[in-house]
């Protein structure tokens, strides 16, 4: 039974995100009089298809793609309805719509979930900690920070990232005080904490895995590799990287790890990494209608910084393309989520990537095709057509040995 609903979870979810995807496409080259002469879900041997008027709809085997086959698009038309005769901006808009229906969509029901599953801390002080009271004695339980350091505060990840980015103790506060505005300055206090640069996961309910390790970090000098299974660290047994959490407060730490059916012992040296926190503890936020669209909007917000992030990393190559993961990732973790609110959680995830990850400018996909008709829009002349057409059969050559690598990479993080 398990399986059959982890089955049907993946077919709900990739499948109607590749029809919203490809219903973008297609619902904008019938605004645009582009003639689609099929549209398409999956790929395979057909399962049902519907003629219509002008389009033929089809529903395929396999719920892995899908795609709206227009007049021209493959083969430069002159007649009338082809994508090819459409002027570059009605073009442009074609490719970037399913992207778009994407990033759109993930961000409503980010937004959503956020406001409707709602568990947010407030940026309002409840208490101060004694042990760093002496530091704070400017600061008041009910005092509401406003700014750090001319930094903006509206929820605590922006708290937070402040502190990661103070380059000593000494704080400038903007604090709302009983409805006035007040600057103090504090300080924070210094902490220490123990790096060894590794990243686990949950491979099964009893099995810890390690599933990346950065770069000349304690971990990878230590000789951890990716997909070491955790047993012990410093004997004690580890079921969940929880109890990896508990036991990482030391200098050295020995870890018992299960390599290809052996039992290896590895000593990792901890680096000491200092840490700035301000050591008040702040008030959950009020359920109320306001909270719960003011927390949407601006955790929607952190959120999408997130993802600049990540592809400026990928960019500058901090992300390693084997940590990236493919359909048969996305499918293993679809089936393992447990509960409605994380699988929602998990469907705007997944919908957001699918849409950035659609305009990266790789040729073969939508970005790519974006870039050459932002090229054609420039020299006001598309390229020659046999050029064109080299430029997108390279792109889709390294488009299928990506995803076989990437495949590959899944099978063996699901394998273990």
């Amino acid at each position: 039974m398990s399986f059959l609903i982890g089955a049907l979870k993946i077919i709900f979810v990739l499948g109607f995100l590749i029809l919203i995807h490809e219903g973008g496409h297609f619902l904008v080259a019938k605004a645009c009089k582009v003639k689609v002469r099929e549209f398409s879900i999956g790929f395979g041997p057909k399962v049902l298809v519907h003629n219509g008027k002008e389009t033929k709809y089809t529903l395929r085997l396999i719920p892995l793609g899908g795609f709206v086959d227009m007049l021209g698009e493959a083969e430069r038309k002159s007649e009338k309805g082809s994508f090819s005769e459409a002027s570059v901006w009605k073009r442009i808009a074609i490719v970037i719509a399913g992207a778009t229906v994407n990033i759109v969509f993930g961000l409503i029901v980010y937004f959503s979930w956020v406001s409707i599953d709602f568990n947010q801390i407030s940026t309002t002080i409840d208490t101060i900690e004694t042990n760093y009271s002496e530091n704070l004695k400017e600061l008041k339980p009910g005092d509401t920070i406003l700014k750090i350091n001319g930094k903006n505060i509206h929820i605590k990840n922006d708290l937070d990232e402040a502190l990661e980015n103070i380059k000593n103790e000494n704080l400038d506060l903007i604090i709302n005080r009983n409805g006035n505005k007040k600057q103090i300055k504090v300080k924070a206090s210094k902490i220490i904490n123990k790096y060894i640069g590794v990243y686990f996961s949950n491979l099964n309910e009893n099995d810890v895995q390690i599933q990346y390790i950065v770069e000349d970090s304690p971990a990878e000098k230590a000789g951890l590799k990716k997909g070491d299974l955790i047993q012990k660290i410093n004997g004690n047994s580890i079921n969940e990287p929880d109890q990896i959490t508990e036991n990482m407060n030391m200098d050295e730490l020995i870890f018992t790890v299960e390599r290809n059916g052996l039992s290896i012992e590895k000593k990792v040296i901890a680096e000491d990494v200092p840490k700035y926190i301000l050591g008040v503890m702040l008030k959950p936020a009020e359920k109320n209608i306001k909270n719960r669209l003011y927390f949407g909007f601006w955790q929607t917000t952190s959120y999408l910084k997130e993802i600049g992030k990540n592809l400026k990393m990928m960019f500058t190559g901090n992300v390693k393309v084997d940590q990236m993961m493919g359909p048969i990732g996305i499918s293993s973790t679809i089936a393992q989520t447990k509960g409605f609110s994380e699988f929602i959680y998990l469907l705007s995830i997944i919908s957001l990537s699918l849409g950035v990850s659609n305009l990266l400018p790789i040729p073969a996909l939508d970005g790519g095709r974006l870039l050459l008709l932002i090229i054609e829009a420039i020299r006001r002349k598309p390229l020659k057509e046999d050029i064109e057409i080299k430029i997108q059969m390279l792109g889709f050559s390294f488009l299928i040995a990506l995803s076989f690598y990437i495949a590959f990479n899944d099978i063996v993080r699901i394998g273990g």
